[in-house]
C-alpha cells in the first residue's frame, strides 16, 4: 500500500515554489519591463488551488493537473524564446510544473489505492 503523504508534500512544495518563482520573477529578477510587470498576477492564479490542496481534496489534485499544464507551457516557451536569467528561470518553472503533476498523479493514485483497501 502506497502512503500518500509524500507526494502531497511534494505537491505543497512545487506549488508553493512556483508562487514565490513567479513573485520574484516577473517582480525584481527578470521582468518584462524595468519594476515590474502585470504578469505577476499569474502567480495570484497559482493560489487557486493551495487550499484545497493543502487540505487533500483530490478533486483539486485532479483539477490542477490540467490547470498547471499552462505553466508548464509558458516555461516550455520561454526557456525557448528568453535569453540569460529569464531562460533559467523559466526551465525552474518548467522543472517544479514538471514536479507538481507528478506528485499530484502520484498523490491520487495512492490515494485511490488507499481507499480501495
Amino acid at each position: 500500500m502506497a502512503n500518500p503523504k509524500p507526494f502531497h508534500w511534494g505537491a505543497v512544495f512545487s506549488l508553493l515554489a512556483l508562487i514565490m518563482l513567479n513573485l520574484a520573477w516577473e517582480l525584481w529578477l527578470a521582468p518584462l519591463r524595468p519594476g515590474g510587470s502585470w504578469l505577476v498576477l499569474k502567480a495570484v492564479v497559482l493560489l487557486l488551488p493551495l487550499m484545497g490542496v493543502l487540505k487533500e481534496r483530490v478533486y483539486t489534485y485532479q483539477w490542477s493537473s490540467m490547470f498547471i499544464l499552462a505553466f508548464f507551457a509558458e516555461g516550455v516557451m520561454r526557456a525557448w524564446g528568453d535569453k540569460g536569467l529569464s531562460q533559467q528561470l523559466a526551465m525552474l518553472e518548467v522543472w517544479l510544473t514538471v514536479l507538481y503533476f507528478s506528485s499530484v498523479v502520484l498523490y491520487v493514485r495512492a490515494k485511490r489505492l488507499q481507499l480501495s483497501s
